[in-house]
Parts: C-alpha cells; structure tokens; sequence
C-alpha cells in the first residue's frame, strides 16, 4: 500500500472480524432488539403468548413474511419460544422466554421515552428541514 492510500477496508470498519472484540456482542443483541418489527413483537408478547394471526393484527403494517422471520429471529436469538400443539390443524403459538421477558422493561422504557419526546422530535425534523431544503435524510 502507498504512502497516498486512503482506502478504507470493510475489515477497518468492522471490529467484529474480531470475535473477541467487547462490542460484537452487543451489536448482535441490539441488531436484533433494535429493529422496529422486533420491538413490536416483544411489547405484543409481553402481554402473554400469541398466535401468528394475532400477533399479526396487532402489528399495524407488518406482512406476514416479515413477521415470520421476525419471529425466527428472535426465536433463534432466545428470546421467544414457539410452541406447535399436535392439533389438526397444527395450532403455534408464540411466547417471551425468560430472556426475552427480561427485555420488556427496557422496550417499556424506550416506548415510553419515545412518546414523551415525540412531538418535540417532530419539531427538530421540521426546524432542520426547513434549515436544510437540500438534504433529503429520510
């Protein structure tokens, strides 16, 4: 490499090339939890175990390909259980482990917070946006 080399390398973005790195653990965690499909998953399961077909209503927007991996992702990640009962037809219901139930308080928290401060947010975005015409963000 040259001395005038600027190039930047996806290997010097990414400290998680490293499994020993303090924050790929926690980019993992919140990767998964900090999606919006996911948080509302868990703030609908915190309520007690659902159906696929419940929970879709409940989720205003998400399509059922969306909820399914949702589901996967958080089942594979420990944090909710999914329960096949041997019916005809098959009944599945979804439900928080006790990880996932551990997370309920902090996703209360966030949508708390969020609804605290929502309209000054909105306010910011439309002072910026009104300051920037030029910067399309969204």
């Amino acid at each position: 490499m040259s001395l005038t080399h600027t190039g930047v390398t996806a290997a010097d973005l990414d400290p998680c090339g490293s499994e020993d790195h303090p924050d790929c653990g926690i980019r993992d965690v919140l990767d998964r939890i900090g999606d919006k499909w996911s948080v509302l998953v868990i703030v609908e399961l915190a309520s007690g175990p659902r159906r696929f077909r419940e929970l879709q209503r409940a989720i205003d927007g998400i399509s059922q390909r969306m909820l399914t991996l949702t589901v996967r992702r958080l089942e594979r990640d420990g944090l909710v259980l999914r329960t096949v009962y041997p019916t005809v037809p098959a009944q599945v219901d979804y439900r928080l482990t006790e990880t996932g139930a551990g997370l309920t308080h902090l996703v209360k928290a966030l949508a708390d917070w969020s609804l605290a401060h929502r309209a000054v947010i909105a306010e910011a975005r439309h002072a910026y946006d009104r300051t920037h015409p030029d910067h399309d963000i969204r």
